[in-house]
């Protein structure tokens, strides 16, 4: 199907025509539209315009009113104040919109990004043999819904997880498991991802427990990092076997996230090995790293320590072993050089910011990012418990994802189980919405926050049905269903010829935002616009249930049908908004 042009793009483009017959000088003059709570629309852009022009803001608003054409978009335009445009639609322009919209079943009329290129996206970075935590729910879900929108708008994406796969303390590890080799062994073939983490917990705290205590096995061990990097065949045996069995309980939980994670999107640390030596050799011979007290460093003018001396990235440590800033920048070589991305988009906490910052700078110092090639932290707040605080168990350890996610279906299955009676729900559908209500909530609860912003984590409140919660959305989505199943007869259909009425009115022209709001969304990497629309576009829904009644026996049969296009679209818009922040939608709740 062909894109739909949105209302307001129509009106824009009838505002700029006269604006241009009013006054040939502007150009291409923004009109400056906006929604209004006084018109459907209202223009603000004549004031800036006329004080260029030095004319009388009132005279050319009048002068571009009376060369408006109005009747088959516009129906009315009126001059206000000192020269804004209150400008009404007509109903017919609405409902042809809306129906152009309903006919795409798939994109609802949403349009393809102009010039769509390729995006890496770094998100969802979990360590090998280290739990995760709600430290990695942030990446993960942020990055998630940025990949949908992405991918929704056209844009080529790679993903990527770049995992904590390699460093020192692998030689503990190894050298324990060596000497121990039955450890990772397993019961039976299936494994779950619970018995794989509990495993690896198991060895690494024994493991390290000896590394402490013992200093014959720590010097065995640092030479295995010595084996390791140097790619001794039988270390790098070893050393994968706990990347397999860290990738099992990867995946295990970030099933439990409702998320798509593949293996060859899982290029961690240990993948950029082979390039290290090769980018620090270009940062010096191109002089944009040089060496200081042994250490291969960069210098920035700006950022320096508490002494006042300048802070350098440091590339190579004076010992010869390379620091994260060579597995970043040999990450940046790889994806400009051989992936082909055009942008490149890092899903890191906040506090990171100062070393992406020197690392972009490095990579734009050595010509490896240009004009072409943009790379933007997306840069996200901590998680805080009810108290505002980090958020912590009640011992004062950080909070297993696994354990957090599991409670949150427990709660949300308890909400879903309350209402199940009046729907007739099955147990099996009782579990099944309670995981998709859970983690939706989850998921919302972060998305619909500002991701540079912290967030209270409160699950009493993401499984509430009231406020701006996803379980509301879910509902508003299921109430939908459940109107368009009692319809019978009743098909939704549009009708143009209708009068609408003004809750009628407000969620349609709501619902022909939607594909400008992806758009915008998508561009700038902000998830929780969407969400804000969402949520919005449920409140209208609840407002227009309360003033217009749907399946009314007393309601002409057109009315009825175009209620219900109304309802349906809202449905389908619901459906795909949420679907785009990674949260289902169920048919009944």
């Amino acid at each position: 199907m062909a894109s739909v042009t949105s209302l307001s793009a129509s009106v824009q483009q009838h505002l700029a025509t006269a604006l241009t017959a009013a006054l040939p000088e502007a150009g291409s003059a923004d009109p400056l539209l906006r929604r209004s709570d006084r018109a459907d629309y209202q223009a603000n852009g004549i004031l800036a315009l006329a004080k260029k022009a030095k004319a009388n803001p009132r005279e050319l608003a009048a002068q571009v009113v009376s060369r408006v054409v109005t009747g088959e978009v516009i129906e009315d335009i009126e001059v206000s104040g000192p020269g804004f445009l209150n400008i009404t639609l007509t109903d017919k322009a609405i409902v042809e919109n809306l129906a152009a919209r309903y006919a795409d079943a798939d994109r609802l009329g949403v349009p393809f990004a102009e010039n769509p290129g390729t995006t890496v996206v770094d998100y969802a970075q979990p360590n090998v043999a280290k739990e995760m935590h709600v430290g990695h729910l942030r990446s993960a879900v942020i990055g998630d819904a940025v990949v949908q929108l992405l991918e929704f708008t056209g844009e080529s994406v790679v993903r990527r997880h770049h995992i904590g796969d390699w460093g020192t303390q692998f030689g503990m590890l190894i050298q324990y498991l060596d000497e121990h080799p039955h450890e990772l062994d397993h019961k039976n073939s299936r494994v779950s991802g619970e018995e794989a983490m509990s495993n690896l917990d198991r060895l690494y705290k024994t493991a390290r427990r000896l590394f402490d205590s013992d200093e014959e096995f720590k010097t065995r061990a640092r030479r295995r990092v010595v084996d390791l990097q140097a790619g001794d065949p039988h270390t790098l045996a070893t050393w994968q076997k706990f990347v397999d069995e860290s990738k099992i309980y990867f995946f295990s939980v970030f099933e439990k996230l409702d998320m798509e994670v593949r293996d060859p999107d899982i290029v961690g640390e240990s993948g950029y090995n082979d390039m290290l030596a090769e980018t620090c050799r270009l940062l010096e011979e191109s002089g944009v790293a040089v060496r200081s007290e042994g250490a291969l460093c960069v210098f920035f003018d700006d950022v320096k320590g508490p002494d006042g001396n300048p802070t350098p990235l440091i590339v190579q440590k004076s010992d010869g072993g390379y620091g994260y800033a060579a597995t970043d920048l040999s990450a940046i070589r790889d994806r400009v050089f051989n992936l082909k991305a055009n942008t490149l988009v890092y899903v890191v906490d906040a506090r990171q910011s100062l070393h992406f910052r020197m690392v972009f700078e490095t990579a734009r110092r050595a010509g490896w990012l240009g004009d072409d090639v943009t790379a933007h932290q997306l840069a996200f707040g901590t998680v805080l418990g009810k108290d505002g605080k980090p958020f912590k168990t009640r011992e004062g350890g950080t909070v297993k994802l696994e354990d957090l996610l599991d409670e949150a279906v427990q709660r949300a299955t308890a909400v879903v189980r309350e209402k199940a009676g009046k729907v007739g729900l099955t147990e099996q559908e009782i579990e099944e919405n309670g995981r998709y209500v859970g983690v939706g909530a989850v998921k919302y609860a972060d998305l619909s926050t500002s991701a540079v912003r912290d967030y209270k984590f409160d699950l009493d409140q993401m499984v509430s049905l009231n406020g701006d919660t996803s379980v509301y959305l879910q509902y508003a989505y299921a109430r939908i269903q459940s109107i368009l199943r009692k319809a019978g007869e009743a098909r939704p259909a549009a009708h143009p010829e209708l009068a609408l009425a003004p809750a009628e009115r407000m969620l349609g022209l709501h619902l022909d935002q939607f594909g400008e709001t992806v758009l915008e969304v998508a561009a700038a990497y902000e998830p929780h616009k969407l969400a804000s629309y969402l949520y919005q576009l449920a409140s209208l829904l609840t407002t227009f249930y309360d003033q217009c009644q749907v399946l009314s026996p007393d309601n002409p049969p057109e009315v009825v049908e175009n209620r219900l296009f109304l309802v349906d679209l809202t449905a389908r818009t619901l459906h795909r908004g949420m679907g785009l922040l990674g949260i289902r939608t169920p048919e009944r709740l």
